[in-house]
């Protein structure tokens, strides 16, 4: 495991997604030699994942997870479900909530539903990138409580890759020791030790759109062109 992170800012704050993508790139330009594959969590996770595959001259893809939000707090994860069934719960959320099974079980189905819904207009009738064998780059636009991210981490493990690096430009640091223990290598711009929300280190945390996603993903498929 090697954690990049190390070396991350406290105070570090980013314009929007696309400064993020390149600052996070740039602790990146080292795997370019193993051809990763990248996928960004969407949606906030492609455009900062768009530019680490530009940098890397990788193939970009999707991996969609959803946050399980508890029903009277929204905001505030009990777990996180992914594509190709991966779950993860958060015991002591869930506990100090006071969470029933039948909850999480009807907001689960809620969320699967989304899962698939989300995976079928993104990729527009595009096949999965393939990435058993392959070392694979995981980016989203941070992280708060880790859980979708270990989803993310679940899916790719089951898929085969070679080996896993988890990369966002901003995490909890508590949440970020934690992740950096079960993938290959851990890359975070900044790890303040106050993290309300991801958000507040964006100037502008725009929401980014099911169309911003679906662009960027057929920008990325399509061979480049020389003009010379």
């Amino acid at each position: 495991m090697v954690d990049r992170s190390a070396g991350a800012t406290n105070t570090c704050r980013f314009r929007d997604r696309s400064d993020a993508g390149e600052q996070l790139a740039a602790r990146l330009a080292h795997l370019e030699s193993e051809h990763p594959v990248v996928l960004g969590l969407p949606r906030g996770g492609v455009p900062v994942a768009a530019l680490v595959a530009a940098r890397l001259h990788a193939p970009l893809d999707i991996l969609v997870v959803r946050k399980l939000g508890v029903p009277s707090q929204p905001e505030l994860a009990m777990g996180a479900i992914g594509e190709d069934g991966a779950r993860v719960l958060e015991p002591t959320v869930i506990r100090q909530a006071g969470i029933t099974t039948e909850v999480i079980a009807a907001v689960e189905a809620k969320e699967r539903a989304e899962v698939e819904r989300r995976a079928a207009r993104y990729r527009d009738g595009r096949e999965s990138v393939p990435i058993a064998g392959r070392m694979v780059v995981i980016v989203d636009d941070g992280i708060a409580t880790g859980s979708t991210a270990r989803a993310a981490i679940q899916v790719v493990r089951g898929r085969g890759a070679e080996r896993v690096v988890l990369a966002v430009p901003v995490a909890a640091p508590e949440i970020a020791r934690e992740l950096a223990s079960v993938v290959d290598e851990l890359a975070c711009v900044a790890t303040p030790e106050h993290l309300g929300s991801v958000g507040q280190f964006y100037d502008d945390f725009s929401q980014t759109t099911d169309g911003e996603v679906v662009s960027l993903l057929g920008a990325a498929s399509r061979p480049e062109v020389d003009d010379g």
